[in-house]
């Protein structure tokens, strides 16, 4: 943690009644997007609950959007709000990485 005491070491919380936008970018319906779904739904039930809203975009059918976010990999998650834009790339089976990726817990070497 940070050796600021008048630093925080936990995240800020997003303004009140500020809704987490996030983009989960998948290439059909397989077994890794779905665990991606899966592993994100149950982060954001037990770390944003009612102050999410995901959005899945299948590339094979919105080729143009993955190109507006730049994706290379898949699935990769897009957290487009609170700013600054984060990228996750993977099934998010790491809850700490993803937590950290996603600016919900301080990262273990800040």
């Amino acid at each position: 943690m940070s050796d600021d005491p008048n630093m925080a070491d936990t995240i800020p919380e997003p303004p009140e009644g500020q809704v987490w936008e996030l983009r989960l970018y998948v290439a059909g319906q397989t077994s890794k997007s779905a665990r991606a779904f899966a592993n994100l739904k149950e982060i954001c039930e037990e770390h944003l609950a009612g102050k999410y809203r995901i959005e899945v975009i299948d590339i094979k059918e919105n080729p143009g959007l993955a190109q507006e976010d730049q994706i290379v990999a898949i699935p990769t998650l897009v957290r487009k709000l609170p700013e600054p834009i984060r990228q996750l790339i993977g099934d998010l089976s790491s809850t700490e990485n993803a937590l950290v990726g996603l600016q919900l817990r301080p990262a273990p070497w800040d």
